[in-house]
């Protein structure tokens, strides 16, 4: 099972974190994932903080 990606940032810009890069409903939904959606999800959600990272709207 894959381990909740939370860092315990949860400061959201358009629906995302910024901490994660998951969307409120997809946070609220983790624990029902199976691991290859979790896989597929946290895919989706690195590429949002890369874009995130990339317009400057992330800082690390």
């Amino acid at each position: 099972m894959s381990k909740n990606p939370c860092i315990k940032v949860c400061e959201f810009e358009r629906d995302i974190c910024l901490g994660c890069g998951r969307s409120r409903q997809e946070i609220k939904g983790w624990k029902r994932l199976d691991k290859s959606e979790r896989r597929v999800l946290l895919a989706e959600a690195d590429m949002r903080l890369l874009a995130l990272e990339a317009t400057g709207r992330r800082k690390r």
